[in-house]
């Protein structure tokens, strides 16, 4: 069996990785609440699909790819399949999308329990198929098996989070909670990513040249996807209306229409004349 390296430049990948399931968590969160305070049909599936991307996208995805930088095995290369890398990127953000769209839409207060549930199941059973679809995007030098236990306490562990986080979705409001309920998940999409990496061993097999991508070659194009992301977000976030924004324009309006005169301004000089007539009468 061949030597795993799961942190071959030390702390920085799994610190960068963790760093960005937060700020996923963060995003996806706040786009969360925005869609539950709004009224509108459109505007909250708007926000959900924003919430999505930021989750599933950034908090998912892209942390377990910046988890895998780091991984590596003694006496191989390895090289990635680009087709099925943006695969798991995309499921994890349909299945996310899923799982949010389940349990913001259609219930104006909490969503009952069973939603919840149902919802977590799909997504963590979702983002653990997305994780070892990403592993199979892998190509090295060798037989890759896993460990059956292992395996299971990554779904487990997948399942509980999305669980949670689409709890979380539907329950924290204020910027403390938000970021407080962002720090456990990132705990959370880490412990189950470094699971799933754990049940993993690789036996040597010589082989043909390996084709694919580099590590090196992926990084750019998915840190500029990445700050794309994260800053369209965050503008959409800032600048979107609200419907509190809404409905003080509407009160502003009706305030001013309510001081202006309901025909039109008469002339000036129709009013002096009309007072130089009311004058003449007052003195006969």
């Amino acid at each position: 069996m061949a030597e795993i390296h799961h942190f071959n430049y030390g702390w920085i990948t799994p610190v960068l990785a963790y760093a960005l399931s937060v700020l996923g968590s963060v995003l996806g969160l706040t786009c969360a609440v925005r869609a539950r305070r709004t009224t509108s049909g459109g505007r909250r599936i708007g926000w959900l699909i924003l919430a999505a991307f930021a989750l599933g996208g950034t908090g998912i995805w892209t942390m377990h790819f910046m988890a895998m930088l780091g991984f590596g095995v003694t006496g191989t290369d390895i090289r990635y399949d680009v087709p099925r890398t943006a695969l798991s990127a995309a499921v994890a953000i349909i299945v996310v999308g899923i799982g949010l769209m389940l349990v913001g839409l259609g219930d104006r207060g909490r969503p009952p329990a069973w939603k919840v549930l149902a919802g977590g199941v799909i997504t963590g059973l979702g983002v653990n198929a997305m994780h070892y679809l990403g592993m199979s995007a892998m190509r090295l030098d060798g037989d890759v098996r896993y460990d059956q236990g292992l395996v299971a306490a990554s779904v487990v562990i997948a399942v509980v989070a999305a669980t949670v986080a689409l709890w979380l979705s539907v329950t924290v409001s204020t910027g403390v909670a938000i970021f407080g309920s962002a720090l456990v998940m990132g705990v959370a999409v880490c412990g189950m990513h470094f699971t799933g990496m754990a049940a993993m061993s690789v036996y040597p097999q010589q082989a043909d040249e390996i084709a694919g991508a580099t590590a090196s070659t992926l990084i750019l194009p998915i840190v500029l996807a990445v700050i794309f992301v994260v800053v369209g977000l965050a503008f959409a976030v800032l600048a979107a209306p609200t419907d509190d924004r809404d409905a003080a324009a509407v009160f502003l309006e009706s305030q001013r229409s309510q001081r202006q005169p309901a025909g039109p301004a008469p002339d000036p000089s129709s009013l002096l004349a009309a007072s130089r007539r009311a004058d003449a009468q007052r003195w006969r």
